[in-house]
């Protein structure tokens, strides 16, 4: 093959021939530069900056001393105070508290208002979140249901308890209650603090939920609907399953708050020492009746109340502080098992 020539000039060179690669991609060529680590220095940065990043350290310090703090001050003085007969024998009735027996009452009431209260929540902040993130539709109305959950998140508990006493009051609630001769409905049960305590974990079973559902790809509901399924099957089927460690991360929370209030206690349950059950049905007696929780416990036994038995306070304060660590180790392996699939978002470990 002849090479073109200028009119009256030599030929050109011919360009170099690149050098071959390996299959794998060895030598020079083949490797891709490495990026160099730049280690900057503090002492480089500007005046503010540099008080920035003291300040958060310190509130990072703060914080984890002032938790350290609390956990330490609490184990000492629950395991100085706590003994198996607390946790295994009723409270009488009694003004002084210090020799009455022990707190179980109390704490089979904060088993029974929090189940109570996340079963109630966990159905309807589900279906909730669902409905808003794969639907939406009318936009003025799923707006309204976020605004109105992000309302429920910020209104005190007094407030909510204020007002379920005012609403299961009324007559059409009196078989959740105890209701006298004349018709008066009482209000205070297990079954209407339960439905009030459901409104505290509703927005965290809700934004845990829709946080899930909204990381998933699109691809995955495209690929579903191009084997047939309904998005109803879809739904059921890929989505929700997907997004269970999402779903029990907001539950474990949620039954932690639940666990720790006090206001609605004292207003729609009664905070008694005992379980007073209502009716002759067993298992619904103790529903429709009154009781009381470990908060409300720990408050009527504190130096603030007048059960005069510190002591008691702070053995019952101790197994409620043991209960809500418990769910917020269950919180963690249920974020970091939820990262496994890749799928899933959680509070931690999420990648």
């Amino acid at each position: 093959m002849s090479v073109p020539t200028r009119p009256g000039g030599a030929a050109p060179p011919l360009p170099p021939l690149p050098l071959p690669r390996s299959p794998g991609g060895g030598g020079r060529q083949g490797r891709s530069p490495k990026k160099r680590r730049v280690n900057e220095s503090i002492s480089t940065w500007r005046l503010t900056d540099r008080i920035g990043y003291v300040l958060m350290w310190a509130a990072g310090l703060l914080l984890c001393a002032i938790g350290i703090g609390i956990l330490a001050y609490m184990a000492f003085k629950g395991v100085q105070y706590l003994r198996p007969q607390l946790v295994l024998t009723s409270p009488t009735a009694d003004i002084d508290q210090s020799s009455s027996g022990g707190f179980l009452d109390p704490l089979l009431g904060t088993i029974l208002i929090t189940l109570i209260g996340i079963a109630i929540a966990t159905p309807i902040a589900i279906g909730a979140a669902t409905w808003i993130v794969e639907y939406g539709r009318p936009t003025w109305l799923a707006r309204l249901i976020d605004s109105g959950i992000e309302i429920i998140a910020g209104t005190p508990d007094i407030v909510i308890a204020l007002f379920g006493l005012v609403l299961f009051q009324q007559g059409i609630f009196g078989w959740m209650s105890f209701t006298a001769t004349g018709g008066a409905v009482f209000g205070r049960s297990f079954l209407t603090a339960g439905a009030m305590m459901s409104l505290i974990a509703l927005p965290m079973v809700f934004a845990a939920t829709r946080e899930g559902l909204q990381s998933i790809p699109l691809h995955i509901r495209e690929a579903s609907y191009a084997l047939g399924k309904t998005k109803a099957a879809t739904i059921r089927r890929v989505l929700l399953p997907s997004v269970k460690a999402n779903i029990s991360t907001g539950a474990a929370l949620g039954m932690g708050r639940i666990a720790g209030d006090t206001a609605i206690i004292v207003v729609l349950l009664g905070a008694s020492l005992t379980l007073d059950p209502e009716g002759d049905v067993p298992g619904l007696n103790v529903l429709k009746g009154t009781g009381g929780t470990l908060t409300s416990y720990v408050y009527n036994n504190s130096p603030a109340g007048e059960g005069n038995a510190p002591q008691k306070a702070y053995a019952a304060a101790f197994v409620l502080l043991l209960i809500v660590l418990a769910l917020n180790f269950a919180v963690d392996l249920i974020a970091r098992s939820g990262a496994k699939t890749g799928l899933e978002t959680s509070r931690l470990g999420a990648r």
